[in-house]
């Protein structure tokens, strides 16, 4: 069907809109010369899209409640079954909601896009399936992954496994809370400022934010691509281990991935952490809001690392606590023009774009009420910096995480690790259903300086639960060197094989 084509006057208007002064004669001259390249549009609106084929059968599911979903974990329950055998036979796993399951609805947390049905999978989705795993279906997450509580999906909040009425952590609520209750063994998250590791460490599970491009993101809707991450979440180190080998590695349609170095990641457990050298750092005790009872148990985990005859010892990254500043620039600002103005894609590079998720995002135009307070406050803050100020300090902060990059490269010449608490507090109460702005703020963004910048310099980090405070978990985030997430998991097990975590 061809495409609308505009009138003299709405060439004016559009002219108008970009600056632009022109006459109607002048209007009307531009728009004879506009029709050859909208008879090249006509053309690509007939050709048929170019979509990742789907293999495995699904039907589109049913969104669970009462006594099936107690913690409001699950959005969607579709159980699709992977190939007969594989690395990953006999592993059921949970999708973060902001993951493409085709067939199966996808809200992304948000009312504005609910209705929502994805054409293909995410590379993501194939690789689990074609390694065997039964796939059950879609877990909650926040309101455009925009929370590090689990109080803003509009589902509605997530409760965490260990006392209800208490946050799962966010953006990857549905996923932390389904695997620490046993529901399923693997699950996926994703991780621009922590969210990953803060449900990990809420819930008491094992989070992976792998280095920067490691795993494809293609198929999972981004914020920002040059903080956009995605893994493994699990109950246990070796499955964690297990999952990120079958989903790490380029796939040619992801432009985050720079010629990923993977390895066979489960051949690091049973190692040991003797000889390991591991750098306490001393920034990541010194995060707003650290309570005495999480950083003692922490240092505590530290005693245990030195015990299993690692080398532990005290280091300092000034840079640590700018590098939480620079991830607001980059993160709000970014996610204004790629999620939002850019309909949740985003310009400028190569790779598949969900079309179909093009459009149906769009409608967040016309339905800008509905978005969530930690979004609007997101957007506020960052359509201010792209238009008071051009862009000038995301181009900035970019260039300053060059230089926070630097100073941890700059340790991990000398350490293995970085150690350090994943989050300054245990898990916190769920903000009411009339709680006050200012509440809903401080809840969904009070624990993301401790995690965020690794998300920024793109080092991978892992968060290992190490104990329990007030019967709610702790968890101890494990940092090292690009592409060394065997080092991490060769630690992790170690740690994880000296006894029952909840017991420490």
């Amino acid at each position: 069907m061809p495409i609308t084509r505009p009138n003299a006057d709405q060439v004016l208007a559009l002219a108008d809109s970009l600056g632009m002064t022109m006459t109607p004669e002048e209007a009307g001259s531009y728009l004879k010369l506009m029709q050859a390249n909208f008879d090249a549009y006509d053309t690509v609106d007939a050709l048929p899209d170019f979509v990742p084929p789907v293999r495995y059968p699904r039907t589109p599911g049913y969104r669970p409640v009462g006594e099936e979903n107690k913690l409001g974990a699950w959005y969607y329950k579709s159980e699709v079954k992977g190939a007969p055998e594989g690395k990953l036979a006999g592993k059921t796993v949970a999708l973060k909601d902001n993951v493409s399951l085709a067939g199966v609805p996808m809200m992304n947390g948000a009312a504005t896009l609910e209705g929502f049905i994805p054409l293909a999978d995410a590379t993501i989705v194939t690789r689990m399936l074609d390694a065997g795993a039964t796939i059950m279906g879609k877990a909650v997450c926040e309101h455009f992954c925009l929370s590090g509580g689990s109080h803003t999906s509009d589902p509605g909040p997530v409760h965490n496994p260990h006392k209800h009425g208490y946050s799962a952590g966010g953006s990857s609520s549905g996923s932390g809370a389904l695997v620490a209750a046993g529901e399923v063994d693997m699950a996926i998250g994703g991780d621009q400022g922590g969210s990953i590791r803060i449900p990990a460490s809420y819930c008491g599970v094992y989070g992976m934010k792998g280095t920067h491009g490691l795993v494809p993101y293609t198929g999972v809707m981004p914020i920002e691509s040059t903080i956009d991450h995605t893994g493994p979440m699990t109950a246990n180190v070796a499955d964690n281990a297990l999952l990120l080998e079958v989903l790490a590695g380029p796939d040619g349609m992801d432009p985050r991935q720079y010629a990923p170095e993977v390895s066979s990641y489960t051949e690091a457990l049973g190692k040991g952490a003797k000889g390991l050298r591991i750098g306490i750092l001393k920034e990541g005790f010194e995060i707003p809001g650290m309570q005495s009872a999480v950083a003692d148990k922490v240092r505590a985990g530290a005693a245990r690392f030195e015990a299993m005859g690692a080398i532990v010892e005290e280091v300092s990254i000034p840079e640590h606590r700018l590098t939480a500043a620079v991830w607001n620039p980059i993160g709000l600002e970014g996610l204004t023009m790629q999620m939002m103005f850019g309909n949740g894609m985003g310009f400028n590079w190569k790779g598949y774009y969900d079309v179909g998720l093009m459009d149906a995002h769009a409608a967040w135009r016309d339905r800008a009420d509905e978005l969530s307070k930690t979004l609007k406050l997101s957007m506020l803050v960052g359509q201010w910096g792209l238009t008071h100020y051009r862009g000038r300090y995301y181009g900035k902060a970019q260039n300053l995480a060059r230089q926070m990059k630097a100073a941890y490269e700059a340790v991990f010449a000398s350490y293995d690790l970085l150690l350090c608490p994943t989050l300054p507090c245990v898990a916190t109460p769920i903000p009411g259903k009339d709680a006050p702005l200012e509440e809903v703020v401080v809840r969904a963004f009070e624990m993301v300086s401790a995690t965020s910048p690794m998300d920024v310099t793109g080092h991978p980090s892992m968060s290992i639960p190490c104990g329990l405070v007030d019967g709610l978990p702790v968890g101890l985030m494990l940092t090292g060197k690009d592409y060394s997430e065997a080092t991490i998991y060769q630690a992790a097990a170690a740690f994880e094989a000296e006894g029952d975590w909840k017991s420490f």
